[in-house]
């Protein structure tokens, strides 16, 4: 059969447009293909960190267990050897060995975990505003005053109990002559006084400590007025018995007297005429706010540093010769308030 040339022409034609056709088709659908957007992959949701756990709160006065719940009591009790042996010494968190007159010492003690009653109560100091004053409105206890003295305490912050003015809880021992038989019940004195509860006074506490660098302190010696003042270490104990004249003390009721930390504080002391006693002996004040030199007795060694304090609601720094915390030995401590320039030896 014979095409014609039109023919064929037209069938050229054709098969051409299908060709486009199908090229067309194509190209669209790779069109299509690429217009697809893919949805963004989320990121994740970033995890919160946990909140470092804190460690437990303990007591500011002895470094051990919870902070206790009862009141704070300070008390003036005798420390001449009428006034031994002393009653329920051993349960202060904090006793403060201080000058009074005469080259005498008395005592000072801070009372939290346990509130005893007490022996023998003795009278009020005007330099014990300014030691107490640190720990903030507490209760003050004594068994009177001269009346300047009596008149410092009233200016003060604390909340103060005086025998002579019918405070609570106090009552005379008849084993005991007088003025060395007076006794205070410090849980009755702190409840009725409404007393605060405890707060740091800037002491660190820590049972860890690298003392092997440090000298040996197994005795300590020293002079506060004109009494002399003793601690030895007994390793068995881990903890510094207070001695007197040679002889180990003890509480009344026999327990001994000790601590694991024993704290030699330098300040400066002068005289206070203001307060004169029946022999003519001006007392002491012991300045107990600004800077000075303190060496701690801690685990049978002896840690030279210095002590802070910039004003009297301020509590007082312990730090080392370098500059860092100074930490005591949980358990308490027996604060000794030696002038500058009192001897110790250790």
């Amino acid at each position: 059969m014979i095409i014609s040339s039109r023919a064929l022409k037209l069938a050229c034609v054709a098969v051409s447009a299908v060709a486009l056709a199908a090229c067309s088709g194509s190209h669209h659908a790779k069109q299509s293909a690429s217009a697809v957007i893919t949805p963004p992959t989320p990121s994740p949701t970033p995890t919160k960190k946990a909140a470092p756990k804190l460690p437990p709160a303990v007591s500011p006065f002895t470094g051990i267990g919870k902070p206790s719940t009862n009141p704070v009591v300070a008390v003036k009790i005798d420390d001449t050897a009428n006034g031994r042996p002393q009653v329920n010494i051993d349960k202060a968190n904090i006793v403060y060995i201080e000058q009074v007159e005469g080259g005498l010492t008395r005592l000072l003690a801070i009372y939290n975990t346990q509130l005893p009653t007490v022996e023998a109560v003795r009278s009020t100091r005007a330099s014990d505003p300014e030691l107490v004053a640190q720990y903030g409105p507490i209760a003050y206890v004594a068994s009177g005053g001269a009346p300047n003295p009596l008149q410092v305490l009233d200016r003060s912050n604390l909340k103060s109990s005086i025998n002579d003015r019918g405070g609570p809880g106090f009552a005379r021992d008849g084993s005991r002559s007088a003025p060395y038989n007076l006794t205070a019940n410090l849980a009755l004195a702190g409840q009725t006084l409404k007393a605060p509860r405890a707060k740091s006074i800037g002491l660190t506490w820590s049972a860890a400590a690298n003392l092997t660098h440090r000298p040996k302190g197994l005795s300590v010696q020293t002079v506060v007025g004109g009494t002399p003042v003793r601690f030895d270490w007994n390793a068995g104990l881990h903890r510094y018995v207070r001695v007197i004249d040679g002889a180990v003390q003890r509480t009344a009721s026999g327990t001994l007297i000790s601590t694991p930390n024993v704290i030699v504080q330098f300040c400066q002391v002068t005289v206070y005429p203001q307060d004169v006693d029946v022999m003519g002996n001006p007392s002491q004040f012991t300045h107990t706010i600004g800077t000075g030199k303190v060496v701690v007795f801690r685990n049978g060694h002896r840690v030279d540093g210095t002590w802070t304090r910039p004003k009297a609601t301020s509590g007082t720094t312990l730090r080392t010769s370098l500059g860092k915390p100074l930490a005591l030995a949980p358990g308490g401590a027996w604060v000794v308030l030696v002038a500058t320039n009192a001897p110790l030896t250790s």
